[in-house]
Formats: C-alpha cells, structure tokens, sequence
C-alpha cells in the first residue's frame, strides 16, 4: 500500500528527528508579535523545505478577521519582515492553509468554536491532531487561555486518542519569583512539563546556538575555559532606541526585568556551563540550569555595590534628538525605574572560581548589539609584556550575537620592521561571508524545536524560577536601600560613569562595541 504523501514525516534539520504533520494555534493572532515573527518565521522555514509536508495554521484572537482579511494580514507582514521574498508558487499553497477564529480569550464559549474550527481545518487537510499553542498574548492572559483550552477538551490528555499537545509561551513570565511560580502553576495545572516550551528567542540566533559548538569542538577552547586562563567575561545586550510607545510596561518592568532575568542570564548560562555527556535536551538544561544554582545571590546592602542602575537623560542618536526617560510620554516625572543596569557578578563553582561576570544592559545607547567577550589573564611581565614597551593587550575572543553574527580573537603580533614591536590583530569570522547566506531568523529555529519535540533551546520551569530567585533578591535590594533618584546617561552614550568605576575598580574597562 502506498502512504499518503501528506503524512509523510519532515526530518528535523540537525537532529534528523522526524517533524510530523501538525496544526499551529496562534492565540494572539492578530497581534504584532504574529504579523512581524511568527507569520514570517513559518514562511521562511517552507521556502527552506523545513516546514513538514503537512500542516494548517489557525490564528486566533478578539480582533474581528476573516480568512482571506488573516491571509493579507499575513502577506503584509511577511512581505515586510520576511528574510525571503513571496514566492507566488509557494504563497499559495501556505495561504490556504491560513485560517482565523474570531473569540475573546476570557470567553470559554470561544475555545469551543476554537475546538470546532480545528477539528474542521483538521479534517480537510486530513492532519492527525498533532496541535500547538502558541500563547502570543500578555502574561496576564494566560490563565484564562490555559483553563478555557482545558474546559474545551484541548488541554492534557486530549480527550481524543492519538492526539497530542503542545504549548509555546511567550516571555516575560512573571515579575518576580512568586509571580513566576503562578504563571508555572497555572500552565502546569493543565500541560506536563514536557509539554511546555518558554520561548526566548535569543537562544535561537545562530550566535547563541553556536557558544556550545565553540567549546565543545573545539580543543582549544575548553582546556582554558576557567579560572586558571580567564580573567573576566562582558555580557553586553544594548538597545538604539528608547522606549517607544512601550512606556505602559517598561515602567512595571525596567532593565533588569526586561532583559537580565531572560536573555542575558540564559547568555550567561551558556556560557559558563559544565560539558553535558549528551546533546539530549534535558541533558544541556541540566548543564545549564547548574549553572544558575551557582550564581552568588546580591542581597541587601550587596545590591548597592554590585550593580548600577540608571535612566537615560536627555541626549541625541544618530542626530536624532532624545528626551529624558522621565519626559517620555506616560513616564511618572519622579520614576526610578532603571533603563541601565550593570552587575558584577561570581558563580560559584570550581570552574569559576573568582572570576567576575560583567553584565550590561540598555536603552537609548549608541548602537544595537549584543556580545558576549571573554578576555584571559595578562600574559607574565617580561619578555613583550617586559618595560619599555606598552603592555600587552591581552587575549579576547569576542562572541557577535547581533547584529554582525559571527565571532573575533584578539591576538598580538609583531609589527612588520626591525624592532620587536607588537600590536594586537584581529581573526575575524562572519556568518554571513563564510555560509553566502543569512542566518535564519530566531523564531524559525525555535518553531521548528517545537514541531520536533526538542526543547534544548527552551526554559523549564526550574531554570525561570531560579532566575527570578537571584533577580527578586536584587530588587528586593534596591527597594530596601534604593534611593529617590537615579544617575543618568545623556542618550546615545554607553553608560554612566558609575557603571564605569564597577569594572575599573578591579582593573578592566568595559569593551566599547
């Protein structure tokens, strides 16, 4: 008997999983998350032959949309923010597959006609009830989005034989450790731990990806990847523009929220994790949730002198003038919610002992992007590091995550001439000129995990709380000895100078990107 091409299986690029037939349920389908990533993820994965050979699409959301209003809302987007441009050939095919539900997320009445719909879009194109959730939509939304799917039969177990279910939750999950623990206890309550993928999409860029590859490889890295050869790591995220129109969240949130506790503590993570024995999933977040158990906590007084906290001040970017954070629309004049945070930081462990972790980040800075620099110890002070000569610039190898993905070793050479003069060099790699090919976007690597069952990019439950554990303890830190104002930075610079005395108090200097 010849099988039905349409149930044919996709393998997993990389892991040669096979990806099975499956529909996406996108509750907030008619928001900018799905219109500028989602969409256009999902577009870029079939024209690369990754997506599998069969599967539907289903957006849902409050919006008032039709099928063929969600199909232009879906061109409009991916003709805008896709990598690749339309291809009449394939459009077709992925439009008919687009389909819209019209509902109100607090309305239970909704995830029925929701159930109703799938099982119809199911039916036509003969899938198996394969499904995913993915929860584009504000945290507060998504008790009542868990609990209505549950109530429509959508939840964990399904109640129809052979189907499964999978959920995608966007960030921020929670404000703080106990808001955490609600939002893991109310997705929990109705999907298994192995069922949950908490997305952050910076574990998905090539650059990210690639940390364990570097190590793990690569023999020269890893035999000097400790204390005894690093003297510090910089953990920079910086952001050009200022808050936008997001002046409603970022005043509940701030830098050490919105950037610390998920991205570049997950950075952090990678970074500095022991070899796992396998690539098996729960294997690495082991590795890497070892990692945030280690972390020494910042409490009390500790908090005033191991991080810096400051807003950005009136200044300009790119000729463009910036007001003040506290002059920003729907920003309190008194606020003292950080668009700058620095922290130094120590884990705690054999490997690190000593060695601090400088971690930065935000907004209205010179540029946008994000690294991660490991520089090791001074070289002895004899020979070329010996007086009269400069000293050495020491060794640094360079992680680009964004927005040239790639990364550069710093390296001394001597100067070309008679005198032993040296000068520091650059090796450089470049994603882009050594594969001819843009790195795929984040939320197409990230989708295509879910679709395989692979959650080694993803957060578990564990690994949030334990995040928010040493962030909450800094917060709670700043309340208790938190002052009435903020230092600034004029906007379009790198930083305040307290920032700077952070790391020039034990000799280093940040790196200017």
């Amino acid at each position: 008997m010849t099988p039905d091409p349409e149930h044919h299986a996709t393998p997993h690029a990389g892991s040669g999983v096979a990806i099975e037939p499956c529909t996406l349920v996108i509750l907030g389908g008619s928001g900018d998350l799905t219109r500028r990533k989602l969409l256009p993820a999902l577009y870029n994965l079939l024209l690369d032959g990754l997506l599998p050979s069969n599967y539907a699409v289903i957006g849902f959301g409050r919006t008032p949309c039709t099928d063929e209003a969600f199909r232009t809302f879906a061109r409009d987007g991916i003709k805008k923010f896709s990598r690749q441009e339309i291809r009449q050939d394939t459009w077709e095919d992925f439009a008919r597959r687009l389909c819209y539900v019209t509902g109100s997320g607090d309305d239970p009445n909704a995830y029925r006609d929701l159930r109703t719909r799938i099982e119809a879009v199911e039916a036509q194109f003969t899938l198996p009830g394969h499904r995913i959730f993915y929860l584009a939509i504000p945290p507060n939304s998504f008790a009542p989005a868990c609990q209505g799917l549950q109530q429509a039969g959508m939840g964990d177990p399904p109640d129809s034989p052979g189907r499964s279910s999978r959920v995608i939750v966007e960030k921020p999950i929670g404000r703080d450790l106990e808001s955490a623990r609600a939002i893991n206890a109310t997705i929990g309550g109705v999907f298994r731990e192995s069922q949950i993928y908490r997305i952050d999409h910076y574990l998905g860029k090539e650059t990210v990806q690639n940390i364990m590859v570097l190590r793990f490889a690569n023999a020269i890295f890893e035999p000097i990847w400790n204390h005894k050869y690093i003297d510090h790591v910089q953990i920079t995220v910086s952001e050009e523009e200022g808050i936008g129109t997001r002046a409603q969240y970022y005043e509940q949130a701030g830098a050490l929220r919105d950037m610390v506790q998920n991205h570049i503590l997950q950075l952090l993570a990678l970074t500095a994790m022991e070899p796992p024995y396998s690539l098996d999933p729960e294997v690495v977040r082991n590795a890497r949730m070892e990692v945030l158990r280690c972390l020494r906590p910042i409490r009390g007084e500790t908090a005033e002198h191991m991080t810096v906290r400051a807003q950005y001040a009136h200044g300009a970017i790119n000729g463009q003038e910036v007001p003040g954070y506290r002059r920003e629309t729907g920003i309190r004049p008194d606020s003292t919610t950080e668009t700058y945070v620095a922290l130094k930081c120590y884990i705690e462990n054999w490997r690190w002992a000593g060695v601090p972790f400088y971690l930065r980040t935000g907004k209205a800075m010179p540029k946008r992007a994000s690294e991660i620099a490991v520089q090791l110890k001074d070289i002895p002070e004899i020979l070329f590091s010996a007086a009269p000569h400069p000293r050495q610039a020491p060794n640094l190898l360079t992680l680009r995550i964004q927005p040239h993905e790639g990364m550069a070793l710093r390296i001394m050479s001597k100067i070309p001439g008679s005198k032993g003069n040296t000068h520091p060099v650059e090796m450089n790699f470049n994603y882009g000129d050594a594969f001819s090919a843009p790195s795929p976007e984040a939320y197409e690597r990230l989708l295509l995990d879910v679709m395989a069952d692979d959650a080694s990019l993803f957060m578990r439950h564990d690994a949030v709380e334990a995040s928010w554990a040493w962030v909450t303890d800094i917060l709670n830190g700043w309340d208790s000895h938190g002052s009435r104002w903020l230092p600034e930075y004029p906007a379009g610079t790198w930083g305040p100078i307290e920032a700077d005395r952070l790391i020039e108090t034990d000799g280093s200097k940040w790196r200017v990107l």
